[in-house]
């Protein structure tokens, strides 16, 4: 890619990882998991707009570690880009929970990539990941940055599975690719509000995704793509497909267009997976009505305050949700059925996802690249082997 290798040592900067957003629900589920799982001498430290929130959250923090109650804490807005630059510009790496990302996510991304900073989200705005491409990839290519959206269930399952898949083909023959996404998961506010943003504001999603075309430099002699697929019966899950249009497809297509090994023609269908015909057309109707209703600015502030941001299901519940997403892959005469799995998707495993990628960026050996990356591109095998040791299960079911 041409990047610049940053020479900043450690020392350099007084943070390792710097989590913002801290005290939102799922910011304060992965400051929890960094409390317990980051490793001696990691220097991180929360982040947020309100101090006074910040010492509880820390408070609770040293029960797990009374180390924690020395985790240092710092006061920012993301709206003011002063502020921003400072934090972006004292840590290695730098986590953000603050959504919807389309309005308090950009100030951070242009400081990461002006710092050469790492940089990882949990966003699944396909217009706030392509307006940061059209206009962060190039500075952050320069100064070293790694740039890396969807770092949660929207992507990592759906990236890094498919990459996982792509591992049990053979190289260098056209590969198709498709998941099935099943969980009886809850959401939280923050989640409805980022969701509801972004179904409303579809002019500029066609907008932002027209800019980077014209932007991205074309593939040559490959193909990559993650095309929506069309509702049908799957007899490799013996459950109804219904296509998912979130951002998944499209991170994996950005992944196979970036590496080799995803063959000379990639395509990646994204679906969810629902047992009963009844169930899948009720829930594409609803999803369709609210699809609707956010296109109306009333109707969508309403919808809003029906589950406040900073709101989300209790430790009872999330203890008893899961997520399977299964793979069926094919290409070379060769044909694989991969899963990857866990608990709760949304919060639980999404604040464990978002730690480890942003312990993966600080601590392990990676391939050199800068600019606006995936997880497969920019921490592929060294994420997957983390979160396999963090419960986050990625295996073969099939393969002749």
């Amino acid at each position: 890619m041409n990047a610049q290798v940053r020479q900043d040592h450690p020392g350099d900067r007084a943070h390792d990882i710097v989590l913002f957003g801290a005290t939102g629900f799922v910011g304060a589920l992965t400051a929890e998991y960094l409390a317990a799982h980051a490793p001696a001498g990691c220097r991180w430290a929360l982040a947020g707009r309100d101090l006074a929130k910040l010492e509880r959250l820390r408070e609770r923090l040293a029960a797990i570690d009374p180390a924690c109650a020395a985790v240092p804490l710092l006061r920012a807005d993301a709206s003011d880009a002063s502020a921003v630059r400072e934090l972006a510009a004292s840590t290695r790496v730098l986590a953000t929970t603050v959504g919807p990302y389309v309005w308090y996510g950009a100030e951070l991304v242009a400081a990461c990539a002006e710092a050469g900073t790492d940089y990882v989200d949990l966003t699944g705005e396909p217009e706030f990941v392509d307006r940061m491409y059209v206009e962060h990839d190039g500075r952050a290519r320069e100064s070293g940055a790694r740039i890396v959206h969807a770092c949660g269930f929207d992507s990592i399952p759906a990236d890094l599975g498919a990459y996982f898949t792509v591992g049990q083909l053979p190289e260098g023959v056209p590969l198709r690719v498709d998941g099935f996404m099943r969980s009886n998961a809850l959401f939280s506010g923050g989640t409805l509000a980022s969701a509801l943003t972004a179904l409303g504001r579809g002019p500029q999603t066609l907008a932002a995704a027209r800019a980077r075309r014209l932007h991205e430099p074309r593939l040559l002699g490959r193909r990559a793509r993650g095309p929506v697929g069309a509702p049908r019966f799957s007899r490799e899950t013996g459950a109804w497909a219904l296509p998912l249009p979130t951002l998944d497809p499209r991170i994996v297509a950005r992944s196979a267009a970036a590496l080799e090994r995803y063959g000379p023609d990639f395509r990646y269908r994204h679906y969810a997976s629902v047992k009963h015909l009844p169930v899948a057309v009720g829930g594409a109707a609803a999803v369709g009505a609210t699809a609707a209703l956010a296109q109306i600015p009333a109707a969508r502030r309403w919808l809003m305050g029906r589950w406040e941001p900073g709101r989300g299901p209790d430790a009872e519940r999330r203890a008893r949700s899961w997520f399977t997403v299964r793979f069926v892959g094919e290409g070379g005469g060769r044909r694989v059925l991969t899963e990857v799995s866990g608990g709760d998707p949304g919060y639980g495993e999404t604040a464990k996802m978002l730690a480890e990628s942003a312990l993966c960026l600080a601590y392990d050996a990676l391939p050199p690249a800068a600019g606006q990356l995936t997880t497969a591109t920019a921490m592929g095998d060294a994420l997957i082997t983390r979160l396999q040791k963090a419960g986050i299960a990625f295996r073969v079911a099939d393969a002749r």
